[in-house]
């Protein structure tokens, strides 16, 4: 009943504000700031007090594994939607999504190393990104429904992915929980009413924020086991928010 309850409060409260920050600091910030855990950290602290620190130790290794995907969603979304429109996009990058996780699921590194490859993941695929294309200016406000659609839409998504998880087993849990599902929701919406300019900027800072959420998943593995819940969780979310300021700066005075 708990989870449940958080997963109808967050989910549409999170899309609301990162849409609303959206509007206010642009797209690049919106993409950032749902660079943060706020799905899967939540599925993971569910699943180490429902099934033990064991089982969610095996599924935050498979969340870490899964910021590569990401990476490979954001890089297939930023090349595609130059040429395309949101739908198509949006269908292909989630198939790349899928075919990384896919090849993850047979690669089992330990944990320092798989960190390390991740975060050099995220080096390249932040080297690749397209530039943004010229935007596309319009006077016209975005329409009343446009955020409540995308808080409906990420609350029935989550909570489809939650009832699934348990007979999937901890480690694909893992994987397919960092699916960008807040980045997809306002890529998608910035594409189809403002063309592809502002959904790569969000996916621009979904990258950046995606060092902050690796690090969160390393320290929560290292730690649940030894020093239980509370303390894994607690140390795991310090170190992801001091990482989050540090790329907000280089958001805010580097990032072109």
């Amino acid at each position: 009943m708990e989870s449940l309850t958080l997963k109808l409060i967050l989910t549409p409260t999170l899309i609301g504000a990162a849409s609303l920050t959206g509007r206010r600091w642009g797209p690049t910030v919106s993409g950032w700031l749902v660079g943060l855990p706020f799905t899967s950290g939540p599925i993971t602290f569910f699943l180490a007090l429902n099934e033990g620190v064991a089982f969610a130790r095996a599924a935050a290794v498979g969340t870490l594994s899964g910021a590569v995907s990401q990476a490979a969603f954001c890089l297939a979304y930023g090349w595609l939607a130059i040429h395309f429109d949101w739908p198509l996009t949006v269908l292909a990058s989630t198939l790349v999504f899928a075919g990384a996780t896919l090849v993850l699921q047979s690669l089992h590194l330990p944990l320092v190393v798989l960190f390390l490859a991740v975060l050099l993941v995220l080096l390249i695929v932040l080297r690749l990104m397209p530039r943004h294309p010229a935007a596309v200016s319009s006077a016209d406000p975005p329409p009343q429904w446009d955020i409540p659609a995308r808080m409906a839409t990420a609350t029935a998504f989550v909570l489809l992915l939650t009832e699934l998880a348990p007979a999937l087993g901890p480690y694909l849990t893992g994987l397919l929980a960092p699916f960008p599902l807040y980045a997809t929701i306002l890529a998608a919406f910035a594409h189809h009413l403002q063309g592809p300019s502002p959904a790569i900027g969000v996916l621009r800072g979904l990258l950046l924020g995606l060092f902050a959420f690796a690090s969160f998943f390393l320290v929560l593995a290292a730690l649940i086991e030894p020093v239980g819940i509370a303390l894994a969780f607690g140390a795991a979310t310090l170190v992801a928010l001091m990482l989050q300021g540090g790329s907000f700066w280089v958001l805010q005075r580097v990032w072109k």
